[in-house]
């Protein structure tokens, strides 16, 4: 083979080998490219999501509702102010009510006899008077829920001790307390549509404004103005602990649902 053409194979060689090169190059380029591209539609994506996050602990972190005044009659109400308001559907009755029970810092009497008789023992129909701060607690958990204006199904209102011993007696799986909180007129125990019951225990926590107990087989949160403690009763757990004390400890109380 003359030297002719021994040099222009070798020139060949090289160029095939340069060609490669780029086609590798511009294949690296192009997979750099696509992952990157990815990645950002990836982190896109996630920070489209964050909003909703940060909008979720913006919600329990609003103030609470504070107790109100109850006017010793009802013409000391004030005729102006923010209107605080209620909406509840119980399950037992299939009653339902829209009203305001507080104008500002003031609660409506005949708002709150209305609230009493809607919560009356479904199986007596005898009706007590329920602490009003009860209701500031419902209010303020479904603003930390993000439904101000939402619905909140009661499957218990008040209980009279009859029927609470009854309740014992005949379903003890029900996780009835003794001294139930039903009783003396302090405790709802709820659900509310669309919401999970994990979220609704969660925003209830929250507040520090009294027991919650978490029904998990039953799908219900109970919430009352009695003392800080918290409990989950169903599928064989009972737990109840306390506010942590100052050591850091957890107090166990008895359970009053």
């Amino acid at each position: 083979m003359n030297l002719s053409v021994r040099t222009s194979l070798t020139s060949g060689l090289f160029s095939s080998k340069a060609v490669a090169s780029l086609l590798c190059a511009g294949l690296l380029l192009c997979a750099n490219g696509t992952a990157s591209a990815h990645h950002a539609r990836i982190h896109a994506r996630s920070s489209h999501s964050l909003p909703s996050m940060r909008s979720l602990s913006s919600l329990m972190m609003l103030p609470a509702l504070t107790p109100g005044i109850l006017p010793e009659t009802e013409a000391d109400v004030p005729a102006d102010g923010k209107p605080y308001s209620l909406r509840l559907a119980a399950l037992h009755t299939g009653e339902s009510i829209d009203i305001v029970y507080r104008i500002g810092d003031t609660y409506i009497p005949e708002a709150l006899e209305k609230l009493n008789t809607f919560l009356r023992d479904h199986r007596t129909n005898e009706v007590t008077h329920y602490d009003p701060k009860e209701f500031d607690l419902l209010h303020n958990l479904m603003t930390r829920l993000g439904k101000p204006n939402g619905t909140v199904d009661v499957v218990c209102g008040y209980r009279t001790a009859e029927t609470n011993e009854l309740l014992r007696e005949n379903d003890p799986a029900t996780g009835v307390a003794k001294r139930s909180q039903h009783i003396e007129g302090h405790a709802i125990d709820i659900r509310v549509p669309g919401v999970a019951t994990t979220q609704i225990r969660n925003a209830a926590l929250s507040l520090e404004a009294g027991g919650v107990g978490y029904y998990p087989k039953s799908q219900f949160v109970h919430v009352d103005v009695g003392p800080v403690r918290t409990w989950t009763f169903g599928g064989g757990v009972h737990s109840v602990k306390g506010k942590r004390s100052r050591n850091g400890h957890r107090a166990v109380r008895r359970h009053r649902s």
